[in-house]
C-alpha cells in the first residue's frame, strides 16, 4: 500500500504519518512545503523508516504535483496540506486562497490525470481523502450539532477557503468520477502542536507566567478531538469510507474557551505548582472579528458505519497533552525563541494589540 500524504510535517499531518508508519505496513510519501508551522522534529521517530519518504514540494506547483504522482504511483492520497490558522487568515487571506483553493485544485487535477492513465488494477484501489474542518458550517446556536448535511456558512477567510476546496473535491467526484471522500473535523489538540493555537499557547504562557488572553467573555464553544484519535479516524475513512461521502469527526467534548484555559491552569498547578494560582493570569481581551460562537460535531455516521470511537475524553487527552509539553521542551523551545513568540495575530486596524490569542 502506497500512501501520498500532503502536509505531513504539520500538526495533524505528522500524527497521520506516525500512525501510518507505526500501525500499518504502508509506504508513505510526505509532501510538505515546510512553512512556519511545519516541524520535521515531529517526525523524528519515523524519519529513518525505509517506508518513509519526505519531499519538500508546494501543492501550488502544478507541475510538481503531476511529477510526484507519476513517480510515487500512490494507491491512496491523504490531503492535509493547508493554511489553517484563522487569525492569520484575517490579516493575510491571499495565502489561504492560494494554498487551500488553488493547491487543492492542482492536486485534484494531478490525481485526475494519474487516475485516467492508470491500469485497471490501480484504478480499482485508488482513493483520495480530502481533510477539512467543521468551520465550513459556520456557527451553531446553543443547541444542535453539525451533521454531514448541514449547509455551509463560513465566516472567516480560512473557513471560506476550506469550504471552496470541499466544493471542488465534491465537484471533481461528480463530474470526473474520481474516487474521493471528505472529512470535516472539530478542533484538534495533542502533542507536536504549533503554539499559535489555543491549548499549546496557553500551556506555554502559563508555564512562563505570562498573561493568558481569552477572547471576549470566553463563552465561545468548541468540540475538542485528540489528534491521535483523529489520525485513526482518517485512516478508517480513507480505507473504508464510502466514495463520494462526507464524514464528520468529533470528540464529543464541548468546552467553552474559558473552561479549556481554566482546565489547563488547574492541570499545570498540579504538576508544576507556583505561589499564585495560574487562573489569576487569565485576561479577557477584545474578541476576534467574525468569531463563530459554537461548533459541535455529530460523529454518529463515522461511529456507526465505520466503528470509530474516540479513545480520549477531554480530561484524559488534556492531561496527556500537558504532560507532553512538560517533557518536551526541546521540541517547543526553539519555536518560542525563533519562530513565534506568542504575539497576537489577525488584528484589524481597530483591534487590540497588547495580547496574544489563538484560534
Amino acid at each position: 500500500m502506497k500512501v501520498l500524504v500532503t502536509g505531513g510535517a504539520g500538526f495533524i499531518g505528522s500524527a497521520v504519518v506516525r500512525f501510518l508508519i507505526n500501525e500499518t505496513d504502508a509506504d508513505v510519501t510526505n509532501i510538505d512545503k515546510l512553512t512556519y508551522a511545519a516541524n520535521l522534529s515531529s517526525l523524528e521517530a519515523v524519519a529513518n523508516s525505509a517506508r518513509y519518504d519526505l519531499r519538500q514540494l508546494d501543492i501550488c506547483d502544478a507541475d510538481a504535483m503531476v511529477r510526484v504522482f507519476e513517480e510515487t504511483q500512490p494507491d491512496y492520497v491523504m490531503h492535509l496540506a493547508a493554511e489553517s490558522h484563522v487569525d492569520r487568515s484575517i490579516s493575510g487571506s491571499r495565502a489561504f486562497v492560494e494554498t487551500n483553493v488553488i493547491g487543492t485544485y492542482n492536486l485534484l487535477e494531478a490525481a485526475r490525470g494519474y487516475y485516467q492513465r492508470a491500469s485497471d488494477d490501480v484504478r480499482s484501489r485508488f482513493r483520495f481523502l480530502h481533510v477539512s474542518t467543521d468551520e465550513v458550517y459556520g456557527s451553531l446556536g446553543p443547541e444542535g450539532l453539525f451533521e454531514e448535511t448541514t449547509p455551509y456558512d463560513p465566516s472567516s477567510p480560512y473557513s471560506a477557503s476550506k469550504a471552496a476546496s470541499d466544493h471542488l473535491v465534491k465537484a471533481w467526484q461528480r463530474t470526473y468520477g474520481l474516487p474521493l471522500v471528505v472529512s470535516n473535523c472539530s478542533n484538534n489538540y495533542g502533542p507536536y502542536h504549533f503554539p499559535e493555537k489555543l491549548i499549546p499557547l496557553i500551556i506555554l504562557n502559563a508555564l512562563e507566567g505570562k498573561p493568558l488572553p481569552v477572547y471576549g467573555d470566553g463563552s465561545n464553544v468548541r468540540d475538542w478531538l485528540h489528534v491521535e484519535d483523529h489520525a485513526r479516524a482518517l485512516y478508517l475513512i480513507l480505507t473504508k469510507g464510502r466514495l463520494g461521502e462526507t464524514y464528520n469527526v468529533g470528540g464529543r467534548n464541548e468546552r467553552t474557551n474559558l473552561q479549556v484555559v481554566e482546565a489547563i491552569c488547574d492541570t499545570l498547578d498540579e504538576h508544576v505548582p507556583t505561589e499564585i494560582a495560574r487562573r489569576e493570569l487569565i485576561e479577557f481581551v477584545t474578541d476576534r472579528p467574525g468569531h463563530d460562537h459554537r461548533y459541535a460535531i455529530d460523529a454518529t455516521k463515522l461511529e456507526t458505519q465505520l466503528g470509530w470511537k474516540a479513545n480520549e475524553t477531554f480530561e484524559t487527552g488534556l492531561r496527556k497533552t500537558v504532560q507532553w509539553y512538560l517533557e518536551n521542551e526541546d521540541w517547543w523551545s526553539p519555536i518560542r525563541s525563533n519562530r513565534y513568540q506568542g504575539q497576537r495575530l489577525g488584528l484589524n486596524e481597530a483591534a487590540e494589540t497588547t495580547a496574544s490569542v489563538p484560534a
